[in-house]
């Protein structure tokens, strides 16, 4: 599943992202005609808060109703078969862009404290920006996986 988040939704973009998924951010003030082509060019499915763009996107859509980044995934896992599990950290949160295993040059430009780390160490090839295993990762890692536990409300 691929998706396009509006941006009221980016921290369900940057979730969806952390656990893997293809994920579409828009920008802000992009125009609904803009959102709903790339929508159907790209095959994804339209995650928004605005019920009439929803109801144009139909039914490659959702209505997100949760408020927050939990309720919001949980909206979505109530609709849709995600998997929390998919592939996590192998996206860039910022920009999408599939991970790259990290270089020598790139492992020395992390912090002294990350680089005696056991890894996987990562760099996104669009923006630069590294990934390695520390708390942050850690805590996104716990939420994932709190994230999968939770079975959909009907």
């Amino acid at each position: 599943m691929r998706f396009l988040c509006d941006e009221m939704l980016a921290r369900l973009a940057r979730l969806l992202r952390a656990a893997g998924y293809d994920t579409y951010l828009a920008r802000g003030g992009q125009a609904d005609d803009d959102l709903l082509r790339i929508a159907r060019a790209e095959d994804r499915i339209l995650l928004t808060r605005d019920r009439r763009l929803a109801e144009r996107a139909w039914p490659a859509s959702l209505l997100v109703g949760g408020r927050g980044a939990t309720a919001e995934a949980q909206d979505l896992a109530a609709a849709l078969p995600i998997d929390w599990t998919h592939a996590p950290f192998t996206r860039c949160v910022m920009d999408n862009t599939l991970l790259d295993d990290a270089g020598l040059q790139d492992v020395a430009r992390m912090p002294p404290q990350a680089r005696v780390l056991p890894g996987p160490f990562r760099v996104c090839p669009a923006c630069g920006r590294l990934y390695w295993p520390g708390s942050h990762v850690r805590r996104m890692s716990n939420r994932l996986q709190a994230l999968a536990q939770i079975l959909p409300q009907p």
